[in-house]
């Protein structure tokens, strides 16, 4: 099983630069709480919250890993790439997922569309106030969580994994599937930004094993995310059996947005963590990668 609690890295965490309920600091500080050695800080398609998470990181004493969450689509459906260490004042890297959040829109907004034809009175505004209301700087840019707080709102369902499970996840009544670009373009664009790749929750896909296999042999990963609040503990040994297979890093994250009604989602920040030593591994993996670029 994975690390929990004290002293490890949770390398999956999400702040209100995204879709999460706590601001960049608030989350660095509730890692201090948590007494984690750090944290990777990895919004959805977007590193606008790294700055703040990094600063509060130093005031803390807590290590801050600047990431991104870049949303993609392979053959069986969505799949999510993070991206670790990544250079956050990297011009192209921001314009690139700039446009990724530009198709996220338009699946919102196609969405919402879906969701009026059942007979939902909703709309993409409602879900933009209710993101702008979670970010200081009154962002409206929305996520799919924040449609499903929307569906909670109106008493649509209960909570915001009955949202997901019925309406805007896959296989969902109002879910939207989009163009993204592929999981081997995300990772180049993390590589090309200084990071580290590791495939997110892999036990979401359909077929994950497939997705791997053909990941690590196109050499486009540096590290698979087996411990996750989504995977069960067969699961999570089966994917640390594949990173063994190619070489490569195990990781572990909360996947955390946040407490609603007492409850986490996906999990409590440091529920599912990194060991400092696989962290450095993965550390040394890029930094031979940089190495080899630049020679």
């Amino acid at each position: 099983m994975a690390v929990t609690g004290r002293g490890g890295y949770d390398l999956h965490t999400h702040t209100t630069a995204s879709d999460g309920l706590l601001a960049p600091a608030e989350s660095v500080a509730l890692a201090a709480r948590q007494g984690l050695a750090g944290l990777a800080v990895t919004d959805h398609d977007t590193t606008s919250g790294a700055a703040e998470a990094v600063a509060a990181g130093r005031k803390l004493g807590l290590d801050v890993v600047a990431g991104v969450e870049i949303s993609a689509r392979g053959a069986g459906g969505d799949v999510h790439v993070l991206g670790l260490w990544v250079d956050p004042t990297d011009q192209a890297f921001a314009a690139r997922l700039a446009s990724n959040r530009d198709v996220r829109r338009g699946r919102n907004e196609a969405m919402m569309e879906a969701l009026r034809r059942h007979g939902i009175d909703a709309t993409l505004a409602e879900a933009e106030r209710i993101a702008a209301a979670r970010r200081p700087d009154g962002d409206p840019t929305v996520s799919r969580p924040h449609i499903a707080e929307l569906l909670v709102r109106k008493g649509v369902v209960p909570d915001v994994k009955a949202a997901f499970d019925e309406w805007i996840g896959e296989g969902g009544k109002a879910y939207v599937a989009v163009d993204r670009v592929s999981p081997e373009t995300a990772s180049s664009w993390i590589r090309e930004a200084g990071g580290a790749v590791v495939l997110a929750h892999p036990g979401l896909y359909r077929d994950a094993e497939a997705l791997i296999d053909r990941l690590a042999e196109a050499g486009a990963l540096d590290g698979i995310e087996a411990a996750h609040a989504d995977h069960a503990e067969a699961q999570e040994e089966h994917f640390r059996r594949l990173a063994e297979k190619y070489g490569l890093p195990a990781t572990g994250g909360s996947d955390f947005h946040g407490v609603r009604d007492g409850v986490p989602f996906h999990a409590m920040l440091g529920e599912r963590t990194t060991p400092i030593d696989v962290v450095d591994r993965l550390r040394q993996i890029k930094a031979e990668r940089g190495n080899r670029n630049d020679t």
